[in-house]
This record gives C-alpha cells, sequence and structure tokens, in this order.
C-alpha cells in the first residue's frame, strides 16, 4: 500500500473534533409598562365592575354596620361592634337564622337526591328523553316570584289542592301556609321544585361525562349495577355534587323573594322569616340601617365561612380522569 494510502487511514481513524461549547443566548425580557397596559385594557373593566357593584358595597354595609344610622332620625353616631353585639341577644334574629338553617338543609339535600335520581332515569338517548329534560328544566329559567304567586294559588285553603282534598274525603285539610308548623316546608318545597331542573342538568352532564370503558370493564368484572353505581358512577359524579351544594347552599341562605311573595315572613311571629328577608324588613321597612347593615355583614361572614368548608371537604372527593 502506497503512502497516500497510509495518510488517508490515518485520516479517517482520527476522532473528530469535540463542538465549541455555544454560550446559552440570553432570553430578552418584554418591558413591563407594555405587559402592564396589555393587561389594564382587558381586566380593568372587570376589575372596576366588581369593585364598583360588589366591594363597594359590602365596604359601605360594613361602614353603615358600625353606626346607628338612620335616614329620617340624623345625626349619625358611631357606635362600634354593639350592633353585632345586639344580634346574638335579638330573639328576632336568633329565630331568622334558625329558620334560614332548616331551610337551606332541606333546599340542600332534596334537590341533590331527587335531581341524581331523574338524572339517572333521563340519562337516555331518544327524544322522549330530551323532551322530558326540557319540561325538568323549564322551571329554572322562571322567575321566582312568578313561581312564588302561581304556588301561593295552589296551596291556598281554598285553592285547588285543598279542594281536590275536600272532594276526596279530606273534611280539614293542612292549612300549607296559614299552619306555622307547615308553611316553612311548604316555601322549602317551592324552592325545592324550582331548583330540582338545575340539579338535573348538573347531574345529566356528569353521567355523560363518565367513560364508557370504565363502566364497560366493571361490568366484566362482575359488578351489578348498585356496584357499578358506587364503585364507578358516584366517585366520578363528585364534580357534580359540588357545584349543585355550593349553589343550592348559597341560593337558600339569601332566600328572599320567596318569603315575601308566599307568607310575607309568617304566619304568626316569623315562622317564615328568613335572614335575608329581616335584613330588608329592617333597613327598608324600619329604616333601621345600621343594624340592617350589621345583620347583612353577619350574613356574608356566615355564608362565607360555611361555603369555604363545605367546597373544601367535598373537593377532596373529587376523582381527576
Amino acid at each position: 500500500m502506497g503512502e497516500g494510502g497510509l495518510t488517508s487511514l490515518t485520516a479517517v481513524a482520527d476522532p473528530p473534533a469535540p463542538p465549541r461549547p455555544v454560550a446559552p443566548r440570553r432570553r430578552r425580557r418584554r418591558p413591563v409598562l407594555p405587559r402592564l397596559a396589555h393587561f389594564a385594557s382587558f381586566g380593568a373593566p372587570g376589575v372596576l365592575v366588581y369593585l364598583c357593584f360588589v366591594m363597594a358595597p359590602i365596604l359601605i354595609s360594613f361602614g353603615y354596620s358600625l353606626t346607628n344610622y338612620n335616614p329620617f332620625h340624623p345625626p349619625v353616631k358611631f357606635v362600634g361592634f354593639d350592633n353585632y353585639r345586639l344580634l346574638f341577644t335579638d330573639s328576632q334574629f336568633l329565630t331568622a337564622l334558625r329558620v334560614t338553617t332548616i331551610l337551606t338543609v332541606i333546599v340542600v339535600i332534596v334537590p341533590n337526591v331527587l335531581g341524581l335520581g331523574v338524572a339517572l332515569l333521563l340519562d337516555r338517548k331518544g327524544w322522549l328523553y330530551n323532551a322530558l329534560r326540557s319540561v325538568f328544566f323549564t322551571p329554572v329559567i322562571l322567575s321566582s316570584v312568578v313561581v312564588s304567586i302561581v304556588w301561593s294559588r295552589l296551596l291556598d285553603d281554598r285553592g285547588p289542592l285543598n279542594s281536590l282534598l275536600r272532594g276526596l274525603g279530606v273534611s280539614h285539610p293542612p292549612g300549607w301556609l296559614s299552619d306555622p308548623d307547615m308553611a316553612l316546608y311548604s316555601v322549602a318545597s317551592i324552592v325545592c321544585w324550582q331548583m330540582l331542573g338545575f340539579c338535573v342538568v348538573v347531574y345529566l352532564a356528569g353521567l355523560q361525562g363518565i367513560p364508557p370503558e370504565l363502566l364497560e370493564a366493571a361490568e366484566i368484572d362482575g359488578a351489578g349495577p348498585l356496584r357499578r353505581f358506587r364503585a364507578v358512577t358516584w366517585p366520578l359524579l363528585a364534580p357534580s355534587l359540588t357545584i349543585n351544594t355550593v349553589v343550592l347552599l348559597i341560593s337558600a341562605f339569601k332566600t328572599y323573594d320567596y318569603v315575601k311573595v308566599i307568607t310575607n315572613g309568617g304566619p304568626g311571629s316569623g315562622a317564615t322569616a328568613t335572614i335575608a328577608f329581616d335584613v330588608l324588613q329592617t333597613g327598608f321597612d324600619s329604616n333601621h340601617v345600621g343594624y340592617a347593615s350589621a345583620m347583612a355583614v353577619l350574613m356574608l361572614v356566615i355564608v362565607a365561612l360555611v361555603t369555604t368548608v363545605v367546597l373544601n371537604f367535598l373537593r377532596r372527593r373529587e376523582v381527576d380522569l
């Protein structure tokens, strides 16, 4: 082999030179002012609306709650937390708190249970089931005042329901709205009836979001319908349960329009008067704005605390798919 051949073999055997390290290019940070202007152009309207219509009324109400403000009896005096101390000894407020608690418990439990059952029945394909979904959801879009007027006529002592009971031989039908022991449960039933459709729709959305292969796998493993519901369906419906519970909790705790239209806080002495009803009665009918503001602030604190505890408890049950 010639000298040129040895030279070419030696050149091939030599390892390639390592590449030179390239210094990482530093990413240039965008200027702060354009980013702030971009955020302000999109976020400022929402922030301003929130500040004007949420935070400002809360702060104003808290300021009023520290005074004896009455627009028809000046001057305004600073009383500190006397209004809050008076609330815990006010029998009317404590009664309203008890009524609101009972109403909230009923409204949270009944639509959730019935809504889940109806959703399981309607979780099928076909025009009939689509029509039934619309029927159940229709009360949700109706005005609560209209619903209250219609049900107050139906449940009147001489209304269609009691007339039907008398025709069936019941000599003394119940006083659905005139009996202090039944009026609260009648109002709660009306609220449950209107909120049922909302729960049905949310549970239907949760049922249709469950992967069918999970149910098929459970069926192949020999799980029956109840076992599949308990082990697969119910855990995956945890987000739907969270949504329904929180929405029902907040809606029930601030119930006012049903009580105002149907019973006006009666019958008797505050048998159906909720905290929201007492706030407006005290603030606008009795003109004790400072005391009513203290009631409203305390109601806000109670709702916030209860909602936070319930939300954190229910979020622990949710399963990530």
